[in-house]
């Protein structure tokens, strides 16, 4: 299917929600631009009839005419704003827009007609303003849908032809060439390239990709030509789930958010209830203005009109989300937000969070005259033909240092242990102390000696792995290996002590790698040997002890210790996607300073959102007083209490996602 065809099939009303029928995404359609959304032609069309209704009344005395060109700026402006009221009402629910109608009506009634329509018209604006941040906060979505291209160049038939992505099915081949954005996610079956992930890591450095690496639709490929091997079909790539999962984030709300709903309920029929009151006690008990205290009831009904703090907090949740989004880091909603402000203990995984999970050769220790290349030669020849994890780490520390390898025979393979095999027609053998023994029933302690067994002692100590290199009766040397401390940790680990966060380690790992790791970062805690229960039951320890806790893993292993802490934080999750279903927050990219960017995030977000409401009750309340002592006018407070209170509360929440550091 072409991209005219799909536009063709997926063809929608000019009214609907633009959603594409068939792929169930907004693909092709594109936002209106502001000046033609109807929204804007309602204000602008409803301001120039105000005006002319100010020229009659002031300048030309016509009073008659000035009332219909008023009620015509209600009928334009108020048309939604009265039918929402009514909708309302029908359901006995007191909105907002209940309020504005009886405020506007009222000024009607007692001959303020051009206070009625500015009270309807600025109530407008307030609206479109507000939907129009949201729509600039939720902006990074709109972004990602853009990323993926719509077209994809497949191999078929031995020719290459432009189809749409939703078109392209698995297994299927497809050629990216260098500018072009990468349509699918899959394997790389040709060519070599540098690919910037940055659109879904945040990682700023070009990742080199070559036969065999993932790649992830929306990616530039920046130098060379790849042909991918697609592994995941449009709606299932990484980049869709993450839209997904960012469009449900705004429905999962902070408590704060959840509180001043709950708040609003009862807010606005209370408001209602003292408007009433300051309307019938002084004219009717105190013998006061009937007109003027009427007035002044309006006047409280509209600056108590809750917008600004309806949206004080959503508006602020949804520019941090996003904001983070743009960043490599999914958040997914508002109360993950707000938990994250309050995490007093940071739990890190060990094994690919504060490690690379990756072994490399740290040393290597000759005995008996031995070299430090003869060494590593007959090590990673005789490593060269195993699958261990050790072997990966032996062989290309090899090829680093351009060591060419020996031809091995009669290779042979114990599980855990070890290998032996010939090599120019000596038999030797690599493996741990157990291994040694084995093969040496006899003496097998005897062949470490005294100083082989003070090395093995002092490096177990230090939670390092040891692996011997022997020929027959002789150990020539020692190999030691570890897993490298990621470059991020130490800094990220330093930064969370330095703001009052307590940073432990879980990990079924020995004492020694423990100590060692947990040393070197200068972690408040860790714990060892633990098991995935084990680890479950520490975060339940942990949060009575500390509070609240964040869980930071590679989303896979340790699931249950993620879902158990207040926050989960799974690393690494572009290519995963049971770390994007499972964790609370997912950082896209292998680097644990997004955690710092994050807890910056929070506290900023949440610093802003405390900023809005308090705004919002300290002039809302201010403004109240001031009506029912008479200082003043509805056009007062609408255009400031309302309108300026809500665009005020709105500009400071969009200064999260403009922010370029926190």
């Amino acid at each position: 299917m072409s991209k005219d065809q799909h536009n063709q099939q997926c063809k929608t009303d000019e009214n609907s929600s633009e959603i594409c029928t068939c792929c169930g995404g907004d693909v092709f359609q594109e936002k209106e631009p502001l000046w033609k959304q109807k929204s804007l032609k309602i204000i602008v069309t409803s301001a120039i009839i105000f005006a002319l209704g100010i020229v009659l009344e002031n300048l030309l005395g016509q009073g008659l005419l000035a009332e219909v060109a008023f009620l015509a700026v209600v009928a334009v402006a108020g048309f939604e704003i009265i039918q929402s009221a009514f909708k309302g009402l029908l359901k006995l629910r007191f909105n907002m827009s209940f309020l504005i109608t009886i405020a506007a009506a009222g000024a009607f009634l007692i001959g303020h007609g051009e206070e009625g329509a500015a009270v309807m018209f600025l109530f407008y604006v307030a609206e479109f303003l507000e939907d129009y941040a949201s729509e600039r906060a939720r902006s990074s979505i709109a972004a990602l849908l853009k990323l993926a291209p719509e077209t994809a160049h497949v191999v078929r038939n031995g020719g290459e032809i432009e189809i749409h992505t939703h078109a392209v099915d698995l297994g299927e081949k497809v050629v990216v060439r260098a500018g072009d954005k990468i349509p699918l996610d899959g394997l790389v079956v040709k060519g070599q390239s540098a690919v910037d992930q940055s659109p879904l890591t945040g990682e700023s450095m070009p990742v080199t990709k070559k036969e065999g690496d993932e790649v992830f639709a929306g990616t530039i490929n920046r130098e060379g030509y790849l042909e991918i091997m697609v592994s995941r079909k449009s709606d299932e790539t990484v980049i869709s789930r993450i839209i997904e999962l960012v469009r449900q984030s705004k429905d999962k709300k902070s408590k704060t958010e959840a509180f001043i709903d709950r708040f609003a309920t009862y807010y606005t029929p209370s408001v209602i209830l003292v408007a009433v009151t300051v309307a019938v006690v002084p004219p009717f008990f105190l013998g006061m203005s009937f007109e003027e205290w009427f007035y002044r009831a309006l006047v409280l009904l509209v600056v108590s009109c809750p917008c600004a703090l309806a949206i004080s907090t959503p508006v602020s949740m949804v520019s941090g989300i996003t904001a983070a989004t743009r960043k490599g880091v999914l958040i997914k909603g508002g109360e993950y937000v707000e938990e994250m402000k309050n995490v007093k203990a940071m739990v890190f995984d060990k094994t690919g969070t504060l490690t690379e999970g990756l072994l490399e050769v740290a040393e290597i220790v000759p005995f008996n005259g031995n070299s430090h290349h003869d060494i590593l030669q007959l090590a990673a020849s005789l490593e060269l033909h195993s699958k261990h994890p050790l072997a990966k780490a032996i062989v290309k520390k090899a090829e680093d240092e351009n060591i060419q390898l020996k031809d091995v025979t009669n290779f042979k393979s114990t599980a855990g242990a070890g290998l032996k095999g010939e090599i120019q027609g000596k038999m030797f053998y690599l493996g741990n102390k157990t291994f040694i023994k084995q093969l040496n029933p006899l003496n097998g302690e005897d062949i470490l000696g005294k100083e082989v067994r003070g090395k093995l002692k002092e490096y177990d100590s230090e939670g390092k792995t040891t692996v011997l290199l022997g020929k027959g009766q002789e150990i020539m040397g020692l190999m030691v290996l570890m897993d490298r401390i990621r470059d991020s940790a130490l800094e990220t680990v330093t930064f969370l002590k330095n703001n009052g966060i307590k940073t432990i380690m879980l990990t079924g790992d020995n004492e020694g790698t423990a100590c060692r790791v947990a040393t070197q970062l200068g972690l408040d805690e860790y714990h060892h040997g633990l098991l995935p229960e084990d680890k479950v039951n520490k975060i339940d320890e942990l949060a009575q002890q500390y509070g609240n806790v964040a869980m930071v893993g590679d989303g896979v292993n340790d699931a249950p210790a993620l879902a158990k802490a207040n926050i989960g934080i799974a690393m690494g999750a572009v290519g995963s996607d049971v770390a994007i279903e499972t964790a609370d927050v997912a950082l896209m990219h292998d680097d644990l300073s997004q955690l710092e960017y994050l807890v910056k995030l929070s506290r900023k977000t949440m610093g802003v959102v405390q900023q809005n409401v308090v705004l919002s009750i300290v002039v809302k309340s201010s403004f109240a007083l001031f009506a029912v002592l008479g200082l003043i006018t509805l056009w007062m407070a609408v255009g400031i209490g309302d309108m300026g209170l809500s665009l005020a509360v709105i500009l400071n929440a969009l200064r999260i996602g403009v922010a370029k550091a926190y």
